[in-house]
C-alpha cells in the first residue's frame, strides 16, 4: 500500500536501535511494491508574523526574514516531526517535496507521483501531496500519534465550507535560479482542535479504522479517502467561527 505514517518513537517505548529499526520494520511492512511517506515540516521557515511565537519580538521580524536561510529539500532539517519522519528523509532513495514549510517525504515505487506537486499556496491542499496520496488510495498509520497529528484532516478543511474559513499570508526564504528569494501568498488557515473528535467518530461510525498494539503505543490504520470524504462532511455540521479566533491580526499589524 501507500502509506502516510505519523509515529511517536518515545510513545512506543524503548526500542532496539530506536528510530533505524522502526524505519525497517515499516520498510519490511509495505514491502518492495509499497510506498511509505512522512510529512517532513519545516515551521523554522515560517513567517515570523504567522507563527507570532511569544518569545520573538515583532521588532525582530524584519531582520528574521532577511536571514533565515533558504528551504533545501537535501538539508533543511524537520521541526516537531519526531526522530523517525528526520531519519526518513535523510535515507538514500527518499525524496522530499518542494513546498518550504509543509514538505513530505516519500519512498517507493510512487514516490515521484507523491511529491511531483506541492504548490507554495497550497501546503496541504488540493496541489499537495495529500492529494496525490488520496488519488492513489493511500492509507493512514498513526502509531503512537492521535487524530491530531493527522495531517489528511487538513486536506478535507481545503474539500468544505465552514464557519471562519479563511485565508492568511505566509512567506519563506527558497533558491529561485541558485538565489535565496523570499516569496509570499495566501494560504488556508487551518486548525486541529477537532481533529481527535472527527477522528473517533469516524472510527465508530465506519468501522474502517483498524488497531493495534506497538510496545506501549496504540497503532491505528484507515483509509485516506473515506477519512477525507467523512471529515469534509463532519467539520461543515460541528465547526463555528470560535474555532478560528487566531487569525491574520498579527500580519495586519506588521
Amino acid at each position: 500500500m501507500v502509506l502516510l505514517v505519523h509515529a511517536s518513537l518515545s510513545s512506543i517505548g524503548w526500542v532496539p536501535g530506536g528510530e533505524q529499526a522502526l524505519h525497517e520494520a515499516l520498510v519490511a511492512a509495505v514491502g518492495e511494491r509499497g510506498t511509505l511517506v512522512m510529512p517532513t515540516q519545516s515551521w523554522q521557515l515560517c513567517d515570523p508574523a504567522y507563527l507570532n511565537e511569544a518569545h520573538v519580538p515583532a521588532a525582530w521580524w524584519p531582520e528574521i526574514r532577511d536571514t533565515l536561510p533558504a528551504f533545501d529539500p537535501a538539508r533543511t532539517p524537520t521541526r516537531t516531526m519526531g526522530a523517525l519522519a528526520e531519519l526518513f528523509r535523510t535515507h538514500p532513495g527518499t525524496l522530499r517535496s518542494a513546498h518550504p514549510h509543509r514538505s513530505f517525504a516519500a519512498a517507493g515505487p510512487h514516490t515521484r507521483e507523491v511529491v511531483a506537486t506541492h504548490d507554495l499556496d497550497s501546503p496541504v491542499g488540493e496541489r499537495s501531496p495529500l492529494r496525490a496520496l488520496v488519488d492513489l488510495g493511500g492509507w493512514v498509520l498513526l502509531l503512537g500519534v492521535g487524530h491530531k497529528k493527522s495531517t489528511t484532516l487538513h486536506l478535507a478543511e481545503h474539500r468544505c465550507d465552514y464557519p471562519g474559513k479563511h485565508t492568511v499570508r505566509n512567506t519563506a526564504p527558497i533558491l529561485v535560479d541558485g538565489t535565496r528569494t523570499r516569496v509570499g501568498w495566501e494560504e488556508l488557515w487551518v486548525a486541529d482542535d477537532d481533529f481527535d473528535q472527527v477522528g473517533a467518530e469516524f472510527a465508530a461510525s465506519s468501522g474502517l479504522v483498524r488497531s493495534a498494539q506497538v510496545g506501549h503505543a496504540d497503532a491505528l490504520l484507515m483509509p485516506q479517502r473515506d477519512l477525507v470524504e467523512f471529515a469534509a462532511s463532519w467539520f461543515p455540521r460541528h465547526r463555528d467561527a470560535a474555532a478560528f479566533s487566531q487569525d491574520s491580526t498579527a500580519w495586519n499589524a506588521r
